[in-house]
């Protein structure tokens, strides 16, 4: 058995788990609603405050979507409860970042500004010039979408200029060395 597959996903008060025709589930909370179509495979059923994943057979498919689907489950219900975020620096003389209305600009050393549009299910925090805090109830849309923000400048790894995530590391190149005579 899948150790992660077989454990329970605990539905806290104020959620409501729906489940649908096909393995529509629908998971509202205080955050907001989520959505998604499961594997047809898994059998999901509702006991009291926990929902549980089960597996028709031991086939290698099956063993593979039975930890798969309770992780979504468990994200679904984590996200509409607490929410995700994702955390961005901005390095380098002059770069910086700024809101104005639902659109983030990014001055990160092109000759433009680049602006991102704020995505639906998605907000945006700019709490100081160099720091970008991007949140949702969804995980898969919150990582995506601050992907593409760090996309727009990567980290360079001389001087590590560029954008990226708070908890990342840029492993540093040593520069070049002078001619010696």
């Amino acid at each position: 058995m899948s150790r992660i597959g077989k454990m329970p996903v605990a539905v806290p008060a104020g959620v409501t788990v729906t489940l649908g025709e096909g393995n529509l589930v629908t998971v509202k909370g205080p955050k907001g609603t989520l959505t998604q179509q499961f594997n047809p495979a898994m059998t999901l059923r509702q006991e009291g405050a926990e929902v549980l994943v089960s597996r028709p057979n031991d086939e290698k498919e099956n063993r593979a979507l039975h930890g798969l689907t309770r992780a979504l489950l468990h994200n679904m219900v984590v996200g509409v409860t607490e929410g995700y975020k994702k955390e961005l620096d901005i390095n380098g003389v002059g770069y910086r970042a700024a809101k104005e209305g639902k659109k983030l600009v990014l001055t990160i050393g092109y000759s433009h500004p680049v602006e991102v549009e704020e995505i639906e299910g998605i907000s945006i925090e700019v709490p100081n010039p160099n720091h970008i805090v991007i949140s949702g109830c969804d995980k898969q849309a919150v990582g995506q979408f601050a992907a593409e923000v760090r996309e727009k400048r990567p980290p360079e790894p001389y001087k590590g200029k560029g954008i990226k995530y708070t908890d990342e590391v840029i492993r540093r190149k040593v520069g070049k060395t002078g001619v010696k005579k």
